[in-house]
């Protein structure tokens, strides 16, 4: 297979790698470890369910098979949706060994959950096609009319392969459906049907801060699902540089680093689907002749270095110093001020991520200039931060105008509560 040039320098250092995965015959995780030991890796894949998280000793441990777990550089989590707890569980027991993993376990779990995950998403002005999530069965007509009426799409909150993937055409039905799938405790997503990309989307697999490689995928017939798995083709597609940057800013802001990012082609651009944590590579590798497997491998090469850690969690260790978000608000006296002249690193505090519109400024130096609207990610004294910090500014809510009522002299009032009506007392109203 040819590839993509790697834009990273290679450390020239065997791994011992593991591949964590229930299938070691699979064509991806075969693929993933011929790659490796191409490579000069040492790999073995282990199956996930054969860990046990050892919590015991005076450091976090793992044991495998009934025996203490051998030293690993790096891990490649292939964690199955069925096994999704204890197998997050088990990549969170790597990472606190501080063993690198590409893809969190907070990652893998918010991926898995299509609610979350859109959640997470939304937060960040990720494009994606109205969604909406009730449990009453009075909410359900209200909320499909929401996002566009029928057509409507019908998602279980976990499904993978297009399993779980409905599309009702007609209110009633949609009704009806949700209805149904709500008796059996399912809970279910309802998403606008994205009429101009029936039956296609675009797979973009992502390997740290860029896409490796992208295929489009096209449903067969009437089928508007368009996954392999259903019968769907396959083609290779060169991407947008708009559709690039969205798969890999949801890839990250998921926390995974290796992933592949499921899109439709929206009138107005982009729209996410989903990100998933273990794509899988046969379709995509046959489809645009890319080594795909070897990226994934040369990326944990160039990053076992740094493993993954819970920057909060580290950080707030300390008594009084943490982990804060800033806004910088239209009246604030911050705008127009470069980070220099801000005034925040005499108040202990440093600017570890810019956020500004939809560009992401990591480590911004002092000349940075704060606009309106810009959100700083800042490490520091606490008191200061919380000082710096707006009051929330409450939601509007619409407040029906209530009906005028007949404003009644004291002396209408009845005397007693026996003659008909029950008195109303100011303040706690307990006691005998």
């Amino acid at each position: 297979m040819t590839t993509q040039p790697t834009q990273a320098i290679h450390r020239g250092i065997p791994l011992k790698l593991a591949i964590l995965s229930r299938a070691p015959r699979s064509y991806s995780t075969q693929r993933l470890r011929t790659a490796a030991a191409d490579r000069g890796h040492t790999v073995k894949v282990l199956n996930t369910l054969r860990f046990g998280i050892d919590l015991a000793g005076d450091e976090p441990d793992l044991q495998f098979r009934g025996k203490p777990l051998s030293t690993y550089d790096a891990i490649l989590p292939r964690i199955g949706n069925s096994v999704t707890y204890f197998g997050t569980a088990v990549v969170r027991q790597f990472e606190q060994m501080d063993v690198y993993t590409p893809n969190t376990s907070w990652g893998i779990a918010n991926s898995r959950d299509k609610l979350r995950a859109t959640q997470i998403l939304s937060r960040h002005q990720i494009g994606m096609p109205a969604t909406t999530f009730v449990r009453d069965r009075a909410d359900v007509i209200p909320a499909i009319e929401r996002v566009g009426g029928a057509p409507v799409v019908i998602k279980l909150l976990e499904g993978t392969q297009g399993i779980g993937v409905i599309l009702a055409p007609e209110l009633k039905v949609a009704e009806a459906i949700i209805e149904t799938l709500q008796s059996t405790r399912q809970n279910v997503l309802i998403q606008r049907f994205v009429k101009e990309s029936k039956g296609r989307d675009i797979r973009a697999l992502v390997v740290g801060d860029r896409v490796v490689a992208a295929m489009r995928r096209v449903a067969q017939g009437d089928e508007f699902r368009s996954n392999v798995h259903r019968g769907g083709s396959v083609e290779a597609v060169k991407l947008d540089p708009e559709f690039e940057k969205v798969a890999v800013r949801a890839a990250q802001i998921m926390g995974l680093r290796v992933a592949g990012v499921d899109m439709l082609e929206g009138n107005d651009g982009p729209l996410v689907m989903e990100v998933n944590s273990s794509p899988g590579l046969e379709g995509i590798e046959r489809a645009t002749n890319l080594d795909v497997a070897g990226a994934i491998i040369d990326y944990i090469d160039n990053q076992v270095a740094f493993p993954e850690i819970d920057v909060r969690q580290r950080l707030t260790v300390s008594t009084g110093y943490g982990v804060a978000e800033i806004q910088v608000g239209e009246a604030s006296d911050l705008v127009g001020k470069s980070l220099g002249d801000s005034g925040l690193r005499e108040r202990d505090i440093t600017a570890l991520t810019l956020h500004q519109g939809t560009q992401v400024i990591p480590n911004p130096h002092a000349g940075h200039v704060l606009e309106a609207g810009d959100r700083l990610l800042c490490f520091g004294k606490l008191e200061e931060m919380r000082s710096m910090i707006p009051t929330r500014r409450k939601r509007r809510t619409k407040l029906k105008k209530l009906p005028e009522q007949p404003i009644h002299d004291v002396a209408d009032a009845p005397a007693h509560p026996s003659q008909g009506s029950t008195p109303v007392y100011g303040g706690d109203a307990g006691g005998s």
